[in-house]
C-alpha cells in the first residue's frame, strides 16, 4: 500500500537530516522519493552495481554484507545507505539484501545530488570525508618544510672561526651549517664562538671542525611545527638543521617560530625537560587532561592531539633515564630504552599506560644487569608516578625478559616468526610497535629491519598474524547498526579502543609486515601501504576516513568527560550521540569491518 503524502512528510521530518529542511523543501522534496515494497531475501543492490541513489529504510529490515558474503550491518528504519557512502565511483563496494517484509524510499541520484548541492546541512550529514583543522597556521599542523629556511648558509669543516664569522655577519644569521657536498656534518652558532674562541681565548684562525657541534640534532621535512619547538626546549637549542634522504634540506631557528601556537605542549616539554624528579614531573602530567580539552576544542585533528600528548611522556620517559643515571652513575654498557603500545605508536589519549622495554649491547656483562635492573625500576616507577600506571600485563623493563641483550631479542623475534603460538601473535602484535625513546638508536635499526624482512618472507607467520588481528571487531549489530556491550560496568557502551581504534591499528601493523614498512603510527602506516602499493587508493581512502572519524570521536568523548569532571576512558553510549553521529560512526565501522574481511581472505586491500 502506497505511503499516504502525510504520512511521509511525518516519517521525514523525524529523521536527520530531513528534519533540519523548511517545510516549503521538504514537502517539495517528498514526491521524489520512490517507494519500494519488497519481501524478506530481496536483493536491493550488488556488489559493484551502479547504485540509483540515495535508499532509505522506512520499515522492515536490510542486510549489508561485503564481498566476501560476510554481513558488516543491519539496518533498521531511518538508516540510509547507498549512494551516500560505502561506494567507489558510484558502484556498490558491498551488497544489500532485505531480511523481513520491508519499504525502502529511493531518492533518484539526481535529486540527491540535487538535494547536497543546495543544503549544506544535508552535504555536511552525508559528506563523510575528514574534517579540516580549524586552524591551519597552527605549529600542530604545520609541517616542518613550510616552516623551514631553505638552501641554508654553509661552509666546509676547514673554513677559519674568523671566515665562519664574517659569512654569518655578512648573511645576518646566528647558525651556520658544516657540510661535506650536500651531506650534513655539524652545525656552528655565534654562541659556539662567543663561548669556545673570544671566552676560551682561542685564535680566530682555528679551524670550524674544532668548534662545530658534530651530528646535530635534526628533523626531517615531513615532521610538524611541534616537533622543532619540543627539540629546542627539551635540549636547550636554537638550531635544528632539516635533512632528507641524508641531505641538508633546510634549517629552522626559534625566529621561524611563532611558539604561541603551540605554547601549552611546549612548555609542559621544557618543564619536563628541567624537572629534578618524578614528582616535579607529576605535576606537569597532571595538566595532560587540560591539554587534551584545549587541543580537541581547537579543532586539532586526532592524531595531533595523540602526537602532541605522547611527546609529553617521549620527554618524561627521556628525562627519568638521564635522573637515573645522575644517581646510578654511567651506564657500564649502550642501552636503547624504548616504548610499545599507544607511545610506541604516538597515539596515546587522556588514558595511558605504561609499555616499555630495554635492549642493551651484546658487551653485557653478567655483574652489569644489577645497574639496568635498577634503572628500569627507576624510569617504571617514575612513569607511574608521573600517570602513566604501570602495564598489567607486565610489558616493562623493569620485567627481566624484557630487559636483554641484543642477542636475547633477536632470538625472541625469531622464534616467534618460526613459531606463530598465541602468545607469540601477542607478543609480536605489541612488539611490532616498538619505537626507540632514549639510548643508542643503532641498537634497534638492524633489529627492527631485519625482523620485518623475515617476518613477511613467513607467510604461516603472516597469516597467524593476520588471523590474530581479526579478533578485535567493531561493534556493529541490530540496534541502529551498533552493537553495544551487554553485560557489566559498561553495559550499553562501546568499546572504543578495543572495538574501535585497535581494529584499524591491527590492520595497519599487518599492511606493515606484508610491506615492510618501517613506519609505527597507524595512520603513517596507511599511508605508507598506500603508497607501496599495499593498500589500494581507494581502500586507503575509505580506511583513513573511517578511522580518522572513530578516533576523534573517542578523544572527544574523553574531552567531554574531562569537561565535566570525570576520569576519561574509552567507553561510549550511542545514546550521546546524535543521529548523525551514530550515522556516520556506524559507516566508519563498515568501512573496518570489510576491510577486515578482505584481509582475512587474503586480498590485503579493496581493489
Amino acid at each position: 500500500m502506497p505511503i499516504s503524502e502525510t504520512a511521509l512528510l511525518r516519517f521525514l521530518s523525524s529523521v536527520h537530516p530531513y528534519d533540519s529542511l523548511e517545510p516549503a523543501l521538504l514537502k517539495e522534496l517528498a514526491p521524489k522519493f520512490r517507494q519500494i515494497d519488497a519481501t524478506a531475501g530481496n536483493p536491493v543492490y550488488a556488489l559493484n552495481q551502479e547504485l540509483d541513489g540515495l535508499y532509505l529504510v522506512h520499515t522492515g529490515e536490510v542486510e549489508v554484507t561485503d564481498e566476501n558474503g560476510i554481513p558488516v550491518s543491519i539496518l533498521g528504519p531511518r538508516n540510509s545507505f547507498g549512494e551516500r557512502g560505502l561506494t567507489r565511483g558510484g558502484r556498490a563496494v558491498t551488497s544489500a539484501r532485505t531480511t523481513t517484509e520491508t519499504i525502502l524510499l529511493l531518492l533518484p541520484k539526481a535529486d540527491f545530488h540535487t538535494l547536497m548541492a543546495s543544503q549544506p546541512k544535508v552535504a555536511k550529514f552525508f559528506d563523510r570525508r575528514r574534517p579540516g583543522s580549524r586552524d591551519t597556521t597552527s605549529l600542530a599542523t604545520t609541517r616542518v618544510e613550510t616552516i623551514m629556511a631553505r638552501d641554508p648558509i654553509t661552509c666546509s669543516s676547514g673554513l677559519t672561526c674568523q671566515g665562519a664569522a664574517q659569512l654569518m655577519r655578512d648573511r645576518r644569521i646566528s647558525s651556520i651549517c658544516v657540510t661535506d657536498g650536500d651531506r650534513l656534518q655539524g652545525i656552528l652558532t655565534t654562541r659556539d664562538l662567543t663561548a669556545k674562541i673570544l671566552a676560551a681565548g682561542k685564535p680566530i684562525s682555528t679551524p670550524v671542525s674544532t668548534v662545530m657541534t658534530p651530528d646535530p640534532l635534526t628533523l626531517a621535512p615531513s615532521a610538524i611545527g611541534s616537533d622543532v619547538l619540543h627539540m629546542m626546549m627539551e635540549h636547550g637549542i636554537g638550531h635544528i638543521p632539516v635533512v632528507e634522504a641524508g641531505r641538508l634540506a633546510g634549517i629552522v631557528t626559534q625566529t621561524d617560530l611563532t611558539r604561541f601556537q603551540a605554547v601549552s605542549s611546549g612548555e609542559m616539554v621544557s618543564s619536563i625537560a628541567r624537572a629534578g624528579s618524578a614528582e616535579e614531573m607529576a605535576k606537569v602530567t597532571a595538566e595532560i587532561p587540560r591539554l587534551l580539552v584545549q587541543l580537541v576544542a581547537g579543532g586539532n585533528r586526532h592524531e595531533v592531539v595523540t602526537r602532541l600528548i605522547t611527546d609529553i611522556a617521549d620527554t618524561a620517559t627521556r628525562r627519568l633515564l638521564a635522573l637515573a643515571e645522575e644517581q646510578l652513575g654511567a651506564p657500564p654498557v649502550p642501552y636503547l630504552w624504548l616504548a610499545c603500545g599507544s607511545q610506541g605508536r604516538r597515539e596515546q589519549t587522556g588514558v595511558s599506560d605504561q609499555d616499555n622495554c630495554l635492549i642493551l649491547s651484546g658487551d653485557l656483562k653478567p655483574e652489569d644487569n644489577a645497574y639496568f635492573e635498577q634503572l628500569a625500576a627507576f624510569v617504571c616507577d617514575g612513569l607511574n608516578t608521573c600517570g602513566y600506571v604501570y602495564c598489567p600485563g607486565d610489558m616493562m623493563a623493569s620485567n627481566p625478559r624484557w630487559r636483554q641483550p641484543l642477542s636475547v631479542w633477536r632470538d625472541y623475534f625469531r622464534d616467534w616468526i618460526a613459531k606463530p603460538s598465541p602468545e607469540a601473535q601477542m607478543l609480536a602484535s605489541v612488539m611490532f610497535d616498538l619505537r626507540p625513546i632514549g639510548g643508542e638508536t643503532a641498537l634497534f635499526a638492524d633489529l627492527h629491519q631485519k625482523t620485518l624482512k623475515a617476518a613477511s618472507a613467513n607467510s604461516i607467520f603472516t597469516a597467524h598474524m593476520t588471523a590474530n588481528s581479526l579478533k578485535h571487531t567493531p561493534p556493529l549489530g541490530l540496534l541502529r547498526g551498533l552493537a553495544t556491550i551487554r553485560s557489566g560496568e559498561h553495559r550499553n557502551t562501546l568499546d572504543m579502543k578495543h572495538n574501535g581504534v585497535v581494529p584499524v591499528a591491527d590492520l595497519g601493523r599487518i599492511y606493515a609486515l606484508q610491506g615492510q614498512l618501517a613506519e609505527v603510527n597507524t595512520r603513517a602506516r596507511l599511508e605508507a601501504a598506500e603508497a607501496a602499493g599495499v593498500l589500494s587508493h581507494s581502500g586507503a581512502r575509505d580506511l583513513l576516513d573511517a578511522y580518522d572519524l572513530i578516533a576523534q570521536t573517542r578523544l572527544e568523548h574523553q574531552a567531554a568527560q574531562i569537561r565535566s569532571g570525570q576520569t576519561p576512558d574509552n567507553y561510549l553510549g550511542p545514546s550521546d550521540l546524535s543521529d548523525f553521529e551514530r550515522s556516520h560512526l556506524r559507516d566508519a565501522f563498515v568501512v573496518v569491518k570489510t576491510m577486515q574481511s578482505a584481509a582475512g581472505h587474503g586480498k590485503g586491500m579493496l581493489s
